[in-house]
């Protein structure tokens, strides 16, 4: 099975996390952590299960960074992603995946 990022470990603070989130940048382009993922076999098939409106939220927002690292421009900073807002969308799909092939594994070796 390929890799997939996990949750982030208990382990570290709020502060830490927060400042992690705002030195990796891709907030300032108005992008999700889940837009950022790298596509994964898993991860495209978390995408084919996405309803359609977060389908093309998640669109909006790669083809904006993209227009925007085109520019060699950044969004106001009142527009940027905030950490506390960022919902890790594709996460759920991603798990239930991830249990899936664990089950059809389990299966398998019967």
């Amino acid at each position: 099975m390929s890799w997939v990022p996990k949750k982030t470990p208990g382990f570290f603070s709020e502060g830490i996390k927060k400042w992690a989130y705002n030195l990796s940048r891709f907030n300032q382009y108005g992008l999700h952590h889940d837009d950022c993922l790298h596509e994964t076999e898993v991860v495209e098939k978390a995408l084919k299960r996405l309803p359609q409106k977060l389908v093309d939220e998640r669109n909006f927002r790669i083809l904006r960074a993209t227009q925007l690292s085109i520019t060699k421009s950044i969004l106001p900073k009142e527009e940027w992603t905030k950490y506390e807002e960022d919902v890790r969308y594709l996460r759920p799909y991603i798990d239930e995946i991830i249990k899936e092939e664990e089950e059809k594994k389990q299966w398998n070796k019967m």
